[in-house]
């Protein structure tokens, strides 16, 4: 909690108590109050409490101790691709994939004073998605943690030179002023969140209804193996909408993938294909079934 800047301290000093006392209500969520997390989690729950956690880990954390009923993790984003290590949190944490929230994305430049300025501080995901904006003024981008955070941080260090990257919102909580609305550089600015609990939705349950499944494997060290995995989804008309890859240790020798697909378990089509791709993988784990919030294709 203590390594948040001052301005932002009290204000999750006060969000983590409101969350102890029903933690039943509480979503946990990575970054200062004001940023986008917090917004995904009500928008998510508008009757939840968040509750602000200084690092993903923390956020999972938060979960798997019962001091909240569910994380909002952002996965990917439109214009700068996944969120990183993500994909190394969610199969470690043990929880489970219960849903998901697209959010359009609107940043705003923020300072103390009116500029010029010499550098603005950002999560690396907006530094990203703002790079066009940066480059074009000279602005130097720098890392912090969140994007409110990096707001509250600028408030607290009284330099009229930096600025923050952040949603509108952090500017009204921190006294800074609007130097620039809209700083993304795509207008389709979205970033996919999902939604994390101890327990998982049964499949049976989202009978009737669009569902998402996302799952990790690792295929076997054999020539065309991931072909070979993947056939059972074009088979059986299964629809993956996403596969990614990403090192599994530091030796090379195993790539773990990320996959998520139309349609649950319990389905004759989609059981028949991930049981092909349980064949030849050396491992596969479900991280969730859950509803489709947005249609794909």
């Amino acid at each position: 909690m203590h390594s948040y800047p001052a301005p932002a301290l009290a204000r999750v000093e006060q969000m983590v108590a409101a969350a102890a006392a029903d933690p039943a209500r509480a979503i946990s969520f990575q970054g200062a109050p004001g940023c986008n997390g917090h917004r995904a989690a009500q928008e998510w729950d508008a009757d939840c409490l968040p509750l602000p956690c200084f690092s993903f880990e923390d956020a999972l954390d938060a979960v798997k101790d019962g001091r909240a009923a569910r994380a909002v993790i952002p996965i990917e984003n439109s214009q700068h691709g996944r969120v990183a290590d993500i994909h190394f949190l969610l199969p470690e944490s043990g929880l489970h994939i219960v849903g998901e929230h697209f959010m359009p994305i609107r940043h705003a430049l923020m300072a103390l004073g009116d500029g010029p300025f010499t550098a603005a501080y950002s999560h690396p995901q907006a530094l990203g998605q703002s790079r066009q904006f940066l480059r074009q003024r000279g602005i130097v981008p720098l890392a912090y943690a969140d994007t409110a955070g990096a707001a509250a941080f600028v408030a607290e260090s009284g330099d009229t030179t930096i600025a923050a990257i952040a949603p509108r919102i952090a500017a009204e909580l921190y006294g800074l002023k609007i130097i620039a609305d809209n700083v993304e550089d795509a207008a389709d600015n979205m970033t996919r969140f999902v939604v994390l609990a101890r327990e998982a939705l049964d499949p049976a349950a989202l009978a009737g209804q669009p569902a998402m499944t996302t799952f990790v494997f690792e295929v076997k060290n054999i020539p065309a193996a991931l072909y070979k995995a993947m056939g059972g989804f074009a088979t059986n008309g299964v629809n993956m909408t996403k596969l990614e890859s990403y090192q599994k240790g530091a030796s090379f020798a195993a790539t773990t993938f990320y996959a998520d697909i139309l349609g649950a378990p319990g389905d004759p089509a989609v059981d028949r294909a991930i049981e092909e791709l349980a064949f030849h993988s050396k491992e596969l784990r479900v991280l969730g079934t859950y509803p489709q919030e947005r249609a794909r294709g």
